[in-house]
């Protein structure tokens, strides 16, 4: 252990040191990381694979960067991670490097028949980018006749897989069947929300809506949160029913920022932490 951060040093093979002061838990996750082989403690304590939903009552709450940043860093922990962007359009892909959709003709044609072993048919085109993805359709569900329920077989075959230990999906902002069925096959689900009137009524409406939002598996994180704007989560012409459990800062140049930048962020790293 030392008292000063030690970067691009050159170090003994055998000797990992760690920053006095870093969180308990990241030293917690870097001993049992890089002492997986000697104590076989993975297999041993490994959990079972979790559905991780990301959600809002609303656009623009950028939930989608919330859903990679918390991918990031949940690989940074040393958790394996598949990404999957449930969304009738894809536009996540601007924050990766490999923008390119899907090319295989035979690949659309199994997500049209939808068959109950997709993941397996699908498996060979998982991308990792830091890490793993669904990668991006090259048009629209509805151009391609698609069915949203795809995004749930997946997830759970992929969850049934044993390959990962988190499946994350950044579904779209609707509430239908589908997002209820999502919401209903996943461990936990975090509801990103704003500090808006409108965000904040929005996400008061679909609480009127759901069952159970005040057990642990609904997590409210207040994304883009700037302290020197109005604040309707504690505004009285609004009252919230929900209780945020993390805040995220507001993010500069959120446009050029890229996927190793979020995992960075205070807040997604803190709610990284309450999923772990």
């Amino acid at each position: 252990m030392t008292e000063e951060q030690e970067e691009d040093v050159t170090a003994e093979l055998t000797v990992n040191k760690i920053y006095k002061y870093t969180n308990i838990k990241e030293i917690f996750n870097e001993i049992i990381g890089k002492s997986n082989d000697v104590l076989n403690v993975y297999v041993d304590n490994k959990k079972e694979p979790e559905i991780i939903l990301v959600y809002s009552a609303n656009g623009g709450c950028g939930k989608t960067t919330v859903a990679m940043g918390l991918c990031s860093c949940l690989t940074k922990n040393y958790k394996k991670v598949l990404y999957i962007n449930a969304s009738y359009i894809h536009t996540f892909q601007r924050l990766l490097d490999n923008k390119s959709p899907i090319s295989s003709s035979e690949v659309y044609s199994s997500f049209i028949r939808g068959e109950d072993s997709i993941y397996k048919e699908i498996k060979h085109i998982i991308r990792k980018e830091n890490f793993y993805y669904l990668p991006p359709f090259k048009t629209s569900l509805l151009s391609l006749g698609v069915p949203f329920s795809l995004f749930s077989k997946i997830a759970e075959e992929a969850k049934d897989s044993n390959e990962y230990d988190y499946v994350v999906v950044d579904a779209d902002s609707k509430y239908d069947e589908d997002i209820a069925q999502l919401m209903n096959i996943s461990t936990k689900v975090i509801v990103v929300t704003n500090q808006s009137e409108y965000s904040v009524f929005s996400t008061n409406v679909l609480i009127s809506n759901l069952n159970g939002v005040n057990s642990e598996k609904y997590l409210f994180i207040c994304n883009n949160f700037d302290k020197s704007r109005d604040n309707a989560l504690v505004s009285p012409n609004i009252k919230p029913q929900f209780i945020v459990s993390e805040y995220i800062e507001h993010i500069e140049h959120y446009d050029k920022v890229k996927i190793r930048e979020l995992e960075k962020i205070l807040g997604i790293q803190k709610t990284a932490f309450l999923i772990i």
